[in-house]
């Protein structure tokens, strides 16, 4: 089918087979579907509603058109998100990717720079040191060595290019931002995935699946957050041994205090990066407790706890032994070097 007639298709409200968008996004990711053709595609599939084998075509031409890292090491973890929850946190699932590192987990983590918050991963990273003009061997150096590397979505993601004029013009969310978080170019083979919306949390637990992922939690906080929460409960799908789970997760029945998403606000990547270089110097207090929570997340996924309370104790200890801090420093180094 050419790109013109699956877009009359999608236009007049049908949903595309898995082959279908895998056909439309090669032609979109090798720059042959114009402006106007691609706005108008992206506009129709937000109006219908972006199906299950719609956003997993997608990210697999995406994956398939990704810079390979062959990485070394396994198993791999990734804590990308969709951002987009328009709460201004501070960088949880960046300090998380740390601490889960500093527990002994291979973190490959998936980022880019602010979209609608202040403060994107990779803004913090740099503002801690970390060099994100690294060339790809040394992220890949990263991962083996230092246990944690920074895909950073620019320089993994070249063919994104073509639509990122497009994307910046609707000013409105597309496939596009569901499919950063799945589309990690080390393929990591577990995953927190935090969404913006509770209507992604099943359907992208059940594209994870189509996607070979082993285990995964796809989580979203009963107050918006792209994250495990600690302001009230989650909606949260588990996908484990190729069987997904729905529940619904309070923070309280494993020790945690509720706070408010103001105990959370964050600002310029300046003072996220403040923040959290004052978790992994050991402050207590909300912030640390929602970094510890979902980084207990990312070690249960990963296969190094057992059980999110476990990775709780596995997440603490990171922190309070000083190997979380560590891995910061041993990432800026390697990708100084």
């Amino acid at each position: 089918m050419t790109f013109q007639a699956t877009l009359h298709s999608v236009v007049s409200g049908n949903d595309l087979s898995e082959d279908e968008m895998l056909s439309a996004m090669t032609s979109i990711m090798d720059g042959n579907v114009m402006d106007a053709q691609l706005a108008a595609f992206l506009t129709a599939l937000h109006i219908k509603g972006e199906t299950v084998a719609e956003i997993k075509g997608a990210a697999l031409v995406m994956r398939a058109k990704a810079e390979k890292l062959d990485i070394q090491v396994t198993p791999l973890v990734d804590t990308c998100g969709t951002g987009g929850d328009g709460a201004d946190t501070f960088n949880i699932s960046t300090a998380s990717a740390l601490v889960t590192a500093g527990a002994g987990v291979n973190v490959a983590k998936h980022g880019n720079r602010a979209v609608s918050s202040r403060s994107g991963s990779a803004d913090v990273l740099k503002c801690m040191g970390v060099n994100l003009d690294a060339e790809i061997s040394v992220v890949k150096r990263c991962v083996e060595e230092a246990g944690i590397g920074f895909l950073f979505a620019p320089m993994m993601h070249k063919a994104m290019k073509h639509a990122a004029t497009v994307r910046k013009q609707l000013g409105f969310r597309t496939i596009f931002n569901v499919l950063g978080p799945l589309t990690n170019p080390a393929n990591a083979e577990s995953q927190v995935l935090g969404v913006f919306a509770s209507k992604w949390v099943q359907p992208l637990a059940e594209v994870l699946k189509g996607l070979g992922c082993n285990h995964a939690m796809v989580v979203h906080g009963s107050d918006g957050l792209d994250e495990i929460t600690l302001t009230g409960k989650s909606q949260i799908s588990e996908l484990k041994n190729d069987v997904i789970s729905n529940f619904v997760f309070d923070p309280e029945k494993l020790g945690f205090k509720y706070c408010t998403v103001q105990d959370l606000k964050g600002g310029t990547p300046e003072e996220n990066a403040a923040m959290i270089q004052e978790i992994l110097n050991g402050a207590r207090g909300p912030r640390r407790d929602i970094v510890v929570l979902n980084s207990a997340a990312a070690i249960y996924v990963a296969g190094k706890a057992d059980s999110l309370e476990m990775g709780i104790q596995y997440a603490v200890n990171s922190i309070e032994s000083g190997k979380a801090r560590e891995k910061l420093e041993d990432l800026c180094r390697i990708t100084h070097s």
